[in-house]
């Protein structure tokens, strides 16, 4: 059997196929202004990626996820990113309880039980501060990549400075102001991290951390901002080989759920009372 999961979120989309030994491709882009040609493309360059020469109509069910899942045209059900980020990390973690989805446009703190249900949430997204959103915009003021962020950020000068955590656009009213007054590039993008984590740990707290802790979503790939959080918190964060493609991960396992359970209903009874075995430890990626 396989199936495949579409996130199309704010600003990048990832699509995951999975097969019964597990992860057979996966891709993420940038989301462009129409989301239906981004979720196209993003299932087209995933396919393209397998190693068995796939096609769109070799895949058995497809769900869709994030802002834009109600306009993917392929897919055959949607769900929510909270679930689908649940549902991606405990295929990664089975001991997770506590999760973090830092997206582009919000941030979520996740309680999940046993089977990666979520129990109980909280959500930041009145204000793009605390997201991937506020990193762009800082990294653009100062004119590097997304990808030194982090690195920078971890070797500062004289120290973080106060940033605003409150508003991007206020934030960037303070960048502006720092760099005229010759604050060090790294001691911004410090201070920056710094407003993220501070804006970020009120939502853990309203649902409670555990020692299983994961982070997924673009900003869980900058450093700065991780190993800042983990040492608020006094623990280590699990974080998935890619964590952008962990909601469209766990769509894909909604998926598998929904072909299992299509599969069963269509099949002669055989008598035995028996049920498929929808436990995906079963193709669970090694490692």
């Amino acid at each position: 059997m396989i199936t495949a999961g579409v996130d199309i979120g704010s600003l990048s989309a990832n699509a995951v196929i999975l097969g019964d030994d597990g992860i057979m491709a996966w891709h993420n882009t940038l989301t462009g202004p129409d989301s239906a040609e981004t979720s196209w493309r993003v299932i087209n360059e995933t396919l393209d990626r397998s190693q068995n020469g796939l096609k769109l109509e070799d895949i058995d069910y497809i769900v869709a996820t994030g802002y834009g899942r109600i306009v993917v045209p392929f897919s055959q059900a949607t769900i929510t990113e909270i679930s689908c980020h649940a549902r991606g990390n405990h295929w990664f973690f089975p001991e997770v309880r506590t999760i973090l989805d830092m997206g582009g446009q919000d941030c979520k703190a996740i309680r999940c039980d046993a089977r990666g249900k979520v129990t109980n949430f909280a959500m930041n997204d009145k204000c793009a501060a605390g997201t991937g959103r506020y990193l762009e915009r800082v990294a653009s003021t100062l004119s590097i990549t997304l990808e030194e962020f982090g690195p920078l950020s971890l070797h500062t000068v004289e120290g973080p400075v106060a940033i605003s955590d409150f508003c991007t656009v206020f934030a960037q009213r303070d960048i502006i102001l720092l760099m005229r007054q010759g604050a060090h590039r790294n001691d911004i993008l410090a201070g920056a991290c710094e407003a993220i984590v501070k804006r970020i740990l009120p939502l853990l707290q309203r649902v409670g951390v555990e020692q299983a802790f994961a982070i997924s979503g673009g900003v869980a790939k900058n450093t700065g901002v991780v190993e800042r959080l983990e040492a608020k918190l006094g623990m280590k964060a699990r974080i998935a080989f890619d964590p952008q493609i962990v909601g469209a991960l766990g769509a894909a396992l909604f998926a598998r759920d929904r072909a299992l359970k299509a599969q069963a209903s269509s099949a002669p009874s055989h008598g035995d009372g028996g049920s498929p075995n929808t436990d995906h430890a079963q193709y669970r990626r090694a490692g």
